[in-house]
């Protein structure tokens, strides 16, 4: 019996119609550029403001901690700091108890552009909210983490 040499266009039709991951992904790169157009003036994208988001708190960040919360790796945290860093919203430094680890935090003026941002993030997050039905965005939040 021979393989085929192509699957069948029929499959084609089940993956795009049914497949998780697709529908996943294109929900995604949907969100992501609305965030982008929203937070574009303010000169962050949206992975930016999640990445800034993930600092904002009483005591810096090592890596591993940052890199788990955003699902990414180390050499991509790595990457997407750069720029945070050259515009001095973002600062690295060496943990003083492990000098091998380094440590993330917002700067003062990483802090105000966040201050500027949390409103814009907060009126489009509500208006992709509303497009859901009743119940929708708490059972779609659950769904996805169980997923993660």
């Amino acid at each position: 019996m021979s393989t085929p040499r192509n699957p069948p266009y029929e499959t084609t039709l089940l993956v795009r119609d049914t497949c998780l991951c697709l529908y996943v992904q294109r929900a995604a790169r949907a969100l992501a550029r609305r965030f982008d157009d929203v937070l574009r003036p303010l000169g962050l994208t949206n992975g930016q403001f999640s990445l800034m988001m993930s600092l904002n708190r009483p005591d810096p960040a090592g890596m591993a901690a940052v890199a788990s919360l955003l699902a990414m790796d180390r050499t991509t945290l790595t990457a997407a700091l750069k720029p945070l860093q050259r515009r001095g919203l973002v600062k690295v430094a060496a943990d003083v108890r492990d000098r091998r680890s380094r440590l993330l935090t917002l700067t003062a003026k990483g802090r105000r552009l966040l201050v500027r941002a949390v409103p814009v993030w907060q009126r489009t997050h509500h208006e992709i909210e509303t497009l859901l039905p009743d119940g929708g965005p708490e059972r779609l939040r659950k769904n996805l983490q169980a997923l993660s």
